[in-house]
């Protein structure tokens, strides 16, 4: 399941990027998915890969255990599970034209369902990668998820201030992208280094299987 989980988060990020190179004019992630966009249903097959990818990570990766206590009180494997969820709504309830901001007057339930949906979709798989990053057993994949977690949120914060002030919305656009785009890199590249980690341990167990039990031996009583 972990390989096919890397499959298909790697497809739902080519299809995002294919999405956004065929786009007419400049749009924001979520906008991609709007309503009457040329790349709607791209978009959408891409949110629905992406969430079957975390879900299949969720139910057949190891036990991973944060070393940071308050990483550690909800496994990541059911965070992860959350997220794809949460991606999984998004999918389904996409923005309405030009994804305005559910305040105001521009107030619809489909664009505040698809913006919470996405948020924590988003915010659950920056929180796997922290608790990924403090893992006690993967040392290798705990670095790659500490630069990845590292990346996105600071990319991420910077294009959400951007848009939130309404100032250079294309950069922070772009900035969202690419910060997606680096989730979904580490996504495929979590499932490739559990697979591999998995595929190894067996290879060595069948290399050296264990010895058989002895059977026990009973004192005497003299």
């Amino acid at each position: 399941m972990l390989w096919l989980g890397a499959l298909s988060a790697a497809a739902g990020l080519g299809l995002i990027w294919a999405a956004r190179l065929s786009a007419s004019r400049f749009l924001y992630v979520s906008e991609l998915g709007a309503d009457g966009e040329p790349t709607a249903a791209t978009f959408r097959w891409a949110l629905v890969l992406v969430s079957v990818a975390a879900a299949l990570v969720a139910l057949a990766a190891p036990p991973l255990t944060p070393r940071i206590r308050w990483l550690a009180v909800v496994p990541p494997a059911v965070v992860l599970a959350g997220a794809a969820v949460a991606f999984g709504i998004a999918s389904q309830v996409t923005c309405t034209a030009y994804c305005p901001l559910p305040v105001g007057a521009s107030f619809t339930w489909q664009d505040f369902i698809h913006t919470v949906s996405a948020v924590l979709g988003f915010a659950g798989a920056a929180f796997v990668m922290l608790q990924v990053a403090a893992d006690r057993r993967f040392r290798r994949l705990a670095r790659f998820s500490l630069g990845s977690a590292i990346a996105v949120a600071l990319i991420s914060a910077t294009g959400g201030m951007l848009s939130v002030l309404r100032f250079g919305t294309q950069v922070g656009g772009v900035l969202e992208f690419v910060a997606t785009s680096i989730a979904l890199v580490w996504l495929v590249g979590l499932a490739v280094f559990l697979a591999v980690s998995a595929w190894a341990e067996q290879r060595e167990r069948s290399a050296h299987p264990e010895a058989p039990a002895l059977p026990a031996v009973v004192p005497s009583a003299g």
